[in-house]
C-alpha cells in the first residue's frame, strides 16, 4: 500500500462516523475520489457516489459502508453521568473501561465508561449496557447538558494503529476498509479505458438499518451490484473452526457462497483471481449476507449480487485487526474483475 493511500485509509479511520451521523467522513470521502471520478452523486440518504463511464449500458455498484458502530445517550442523571443505549452491534464487556468521544451537540468531550472496582465487588456474570454509564466530569445534569442531549453519539476513543508493518488495529474498520477500497477500486480504475459503468459508493447507515444501500441501489438501478465489507476472521485463539469455518489474516479475499449470491458473478470473481495467482477464502451465507448486499438485491426488479469481505478479527471491538495485504487484494481482484468486463456479461445462471 502505497504512502499516499494508507494516508486516506488512516484519515477514514480517524474521523468519527457512527450510523446517522456520517456527514464528515463522507465529505472527506468526496475530497479524495472527486478528482478521479466522472461525476459525484449524492442522495437523501446520505450516500456518496463516484461515478466511471456513466453513459455505459452495464452499469456495476460497488458498495462500502461509511458508518461504524456507536453508543447513544439515552439519559443523562441528576450527577452528570450519561447513561446509554447502542447504535449497531455493541458488546457490553468490550466497552468496559473504554474511553470515548461524546459527540454533543454542544460540544466534543471526553468520557470514560466507568466500571465498579474488583475491590466493591466488580461487574457480577452477564451484564448489558444498562449496567454501564460514561463518566465526562460533569458535577450535574445541569452541567452536562450544556454539553450533550438526549440522541448524540459516542465512539471509542482509540486511534488506528499499523501492526509489524502489515496488520492495522482499532475502532471501525467495519467498515471504513470497505469505504476506503471502493475508493481506491474507482481511483485505479480510472487510469483505465473499460467497458462498463462503475458506480462507487460510500453508504450510510449499515450497521443499523441499511438504508443506505437501499436508497443507493434503488436510484441507480444497476446491472449488478458488489458488497464490500468484512467478515470473522477465526485464526486466532479459542475460536471454532469447525462452527465458524477457517478464515485467515492475509489468506486472501472472501467470496461468499449461499442462496443469495449470483453464481455468475462469483465466477468473474474467481476467474480474475486465477487471472492474479491470487489466493481466495469462502465464507456461507445460506439465507442472508447480514450486508448491504441484501438490500441492494431486493430493489427494482432485483439486483444479481455478491459479497467481497476482508478477514477481520476481533469484529465490533475498540481493537478490530486487519491486514494491509489483505486491503491490497481485494483492491487488485475488483479491479481487475471489472476492467476485462466486456459489458455483454449475462447474469442469468441458466445461461451459459
Amino acid at each position: 500500500m502505497e504512502q499516499s493511500e494508507q494516508k486516506f485509509l488512516l484519515e477514514l479511520l480517524q474521523t468519527p462516523s457512527p450510523s446517522s451521523m456520517e456527514m464528515e467522513i463522507q465529505k472527506k470521502w468526496i475530497e479524495y475520489v472527486k478528482p478521479y471520478a466522472d461525476e459525484i452523486r449524492t442522495d437523501n440518504a446520505g450516500n456518496v457516489i463516484g461515478v466511471l463511464n456513466p453513459e455505459a449500458d452495464f452499469k456495476i455498484l460497488l458498495a462500502g459502508h461509511s458508518d461504524e458502530i456507536a453508543l447513544v445517550v439515552n439519559r443523562v442523571d441528576d450527577h452528570g453521568f450519561l447513561h446509554f443505549d447502542k447504535m449497531g452491534g455493541i458488546n457490553p464487556k468490550a466497552a468496559v473501561g473504554m474511553k470515548v468521544t461524546v459527540l454533543g451537540q454542544g460540544g466534543t468531550v471526553t468520557g470514560v465508561i466507568g466500571v465498579n472496582a474488583q475491590h466493591h465487588g466488580g461487574l457480577k456474570g452477564d451484564f448489558g449496557l444498562d449496567d454501564l454509564f460514561i463518566d465526562c466530569g460533569a458535577k450535574s445534569k445541569e452541567e452536562m447538558e450544556k454539553f450533550v442531549q438526549i440522541g448524540d453519539l459516542a465512539v471509542y476513543k482509540r486511534e488506528p494503529e499499523i501492526m509489524m508493518d502489515r496488520y492495522i488495529s482499532g475502532r471501525g474498520l467495519d467498515n471504513r476498509t470497505g469505504a476506503f477500497i471502493v475508493a481506491e477500486v474507482l481511483r485505479k480504475l480510472s487510469e483505465k479505458d473499460i467497458n462498463v459503468g462503475v458506480y462507487a459508493a460510500s453508504t450510510v447507515n449499515e450497521e443499523t438499518n441499511m438504508g443506505g444501500a437501499y436508497f443507493a441501489a434503488a436510484g441507480l438501478e444497476p446491472t449488478m451490484a458488489i458488497a464490500v465489507d468484512v467478515t470473522f476472521a477465526t485464526d486466532y485463539p479459542h475460536v471454532n473452526k469447525n462452527k465458524h469455518g477457517d478464515i485467515k489474516l492475509e489468506g486472501g479475499p472472501v467470496l461468499a457462497k449461499g442462496a443469495p449470491i449470483n453464481i455468475k458473478i462469483n465466477r468473474l470473481l474467481e476467474e480474475a483471481a486465477r487471472s492474479k495467482g491470487m489466493s481466495v477464502q469462502y465464507e456461507l451465507t445460506p439465507r442472508m449476507t447480514g450486508t448491504d448486499a441484501d438490500k441492494m438485491r431486493l430493489t427494482g426488479k432485483g439486483v444479481p449480487i455478491s459479497l467481497v469481505s476482508l478477514p477481520l478479527r476481533y469484529m465490533h471491538s475498540p481493537v478490530e485487526t486487519a491486514s494491509l495485504q489483505d486491503i491490497d487484494e481485494e483492491i487488485d481482484l475488483l479491479v481487475t474483475m471489472i476492467e476485462n468486463m466486456t459489458g455483454q456479461e449475462s447474469l442469468n445462471p441458466l445461461e451459459d
